[in-house]
């Protein structure tokens, strides 16, 4: 049997540990990068129009803790709506896309 190149990757070690093989883990583990993945942008867009999360929070409606929330990358309670509404304030359209899972095979 020809010897595996040993990984130095952190990240691929506690993959190859923790979430190969194991759908349910890796199906939370793509929820978390989503909800970082949307937390980032809607700070960075805040950040980049130059704006504080009160001031958003005075165009969206909405209270400055919601920002703060939605700004949390372990906040999970992202509605459409609020995005929406926050892609308008910030002179953005929002988009959905679909696409097939890395490993799935699935088009």
């Amino acid at each position: 049997m020809p010897k595996r190149k040993p990984t130095t990757s952190a990240v691929e070690i506690l993959h190859r540990r923790y979430v190969r093989g194991d759908p349910d883990r890796a199906a939370a583990l793509d929820a978390e990068r989503l909800n970082a993945r949307v937390a980032r942008m809607i700070h960075d867009l805040r950040r980049g129009a130059g704006l504080t999360q009160t001031d958003l929070a005075g165009l969206v409606g909405t209270t400055q803790s919601a920002i703060s929330r939605l700004e949390d990358a372990d906040y999970e309670g992202h509605s459409l709506s609020m995005l929406n509404r926050i892609a308008n304030a910030l002179h953005r359209r929002l988009t959905v896309a679909m696409v097939p899972r890395e490993g799935d095979g699935a088009t």
